[in-house]
C-alpha cells in the first residue's frame, strides 16, 4: 500500500493541502491560494506543501512563478519530481527550450530509470532543438514505460518536426 505523501504534515496541514488540490483541479487559482497561505509559517515550507505550490502555477500558466517555486524547491529537494518537471515545463512554454532541456538532464540522475514524463520532455525539447535522433530515443523510451505517450506524441506539436522526418521515410519506401 503507496504511504500519503503528506503524512509528514500535521492534520490541518493536510486538510489545507488536499483542499487547495481541489481547488486547482476546479480551477479556482484563488481559492487554492488562499488554502496553501493558509497553512502554518512553519509548514509552507515543507516540500509537500511548495510542490502543490508549483501544481497552482502551472495550472495557472504562471510560468515565471512556476520558476521561482520550482528551482529552489527542486534543488533543495532533488528527490522532488514535480519540481523538475515543473521547472522544466516552464521554462519551456518561456522559449528556453536549452535550459529546459538542461534541467531534465540534471534531474534525470535522480529520476531518470522511473519517470516517463522526464524522457517524454526530453523528446520534446530535443526536438524543438532540431536533434531527431535523440527525440526519436527519448520517445520510444517513454513509450516503453507508459504506453500511454505513444498516443499522446501523435498530437504533440513540440514533436512535430519528428513526425515530419518519419512521414518522410515512409514516402520515400513508398
Amino acid at each position: 500500500m503507496e504511504s500519503d505523501p503528506l503524512s509528514a504534515l500535521s492534520a490541518p496541514a493536510r486538510r489545507r493541502v488536499r483542499h487547495a488540490c481541489g481547488y486547482i483541479g476546479l480551477a479556482m487559482f484563488a481559492q487554492a491560494e488562499a488554502e496553501l497561505r493558509a497553512v502554518r509559517r512553519e509548514e509552507r515550507s515543507r516540500p509537500e506543501v511548495r510542490s502543490v505550490r508549483v501544481d497552482l502555477h502551472l495550472a495557472a500558466r504562471e510560468w515565471r512563478r512556476v520558476v521561482a517555486v520550482a528551482r529552489p524547491l527542486a534543488r533543495a529537494h532533488p528527490a522532488c519530481e514535480n519540481a523538475w518537471i515543473g521547472w522544466a515545463f516552464a521554462l519551456r512554454e518561456l522559449q528556453r527550450v536549452r535550459q529546459a532541456r538542461d534541467v531534465l538532464l540534471e534531474a534525470e540522475r535522480e529520476h531518470g530509470l522511473g519517470t516517463a514524463i522526464l524522457h517524454y520532455n526530453l523528446a520534446c525539447y530535443e526536438s524543438l532543438l532540431g536533434d531527431l535522433a535523440a527525440a526519436r530515443q527519448r520517445l520510444a523510451t517513454a513509450c516503453r514505460m507508459e504506453r500511454r505517450f505513444k498516443v499522446e506524441a501523435e498530437d504533440d506539436p513540440d514533436l512535430a518536426a519528428l513526425r515530419s522526418q518519419a512521414e518522410g521515410r515512409r514516402g520515400r519506401r513508398g
